[in-house]
């Protein structure tokens, strides 16, 4: 009797596991669609941080800002490399099918092939929206590729303004 409760126990314990399994399965299959939109320009918004456990920084969005003709956006900007973790399965080709390149960078919120400037980081330097990130980011969130991933660490997260550029 005692062998059958240790059994029945067990078999429990795996069928709960089985329908966690089976629920977060289905819950990433069907949580973009339920939480991201399609990504759109959109007028500046107020950015603020919040910092998790004191090193992590999560961009937060605020109540809209109204600058006529201003095309500055506040963002948090931070780095990625072509590993494994941090891209899909073929971490050399971006979402829009280019291959990675110096100036590519990752963003939710504007079209593929926009323009934009990082003048406080980087100038007049010129970096084109060629990747998507995970649902889950910002749309004010820009990550920067790096041909490392040493690179990519070292840039950390950094709160600033970007300059989307017209045509």
């Amino acid at each position: 009797m005692k062998n059958f409760n240790l059994r029945r126990k067990k078999a429990i314990a795996w069928l709960i596991v089985g329908v966690f399994i089976i629920a977060n399965t289905i819950l990433e299959a069907i949580a973009p669609q339920l939480i991201k939109a399609e990504p759109i320009y959109q007028e500046p918004v107020n950015l603020t941080l919040a910092t998790i456990q004191e090193n992590a920084l999560l961009a937060t969005v605020g109540p809209a800002q109204s600058f006529p003709g201003s095309r500055k956006l506040d963002m948090v900007i931070t780095a990625y490399s072509s590993t494994v973790g941090q891209t899909d399965n073929d971490p050399f080709i971006t979402a829009s099918g280019k291959m990675v390149r110096d100036g590519i960078a990752a963003n939710n919120l504007l079209p593929f092939g926009t323009k934009i400037k990082i003048p406080e980081i980087y100038g007049d330097k010129i970096f084109v929206i060629e990747d998507r990130m995970n649902a889950r980011k910002s749309d004010y969130h820009l990550d920067i590729w790096f041909p490392e991933y040493g690179q990519a660490l070292r840039f950390g997260a950094q709160k600033t303004h970007i300059e989307v550029l017209e045509d």
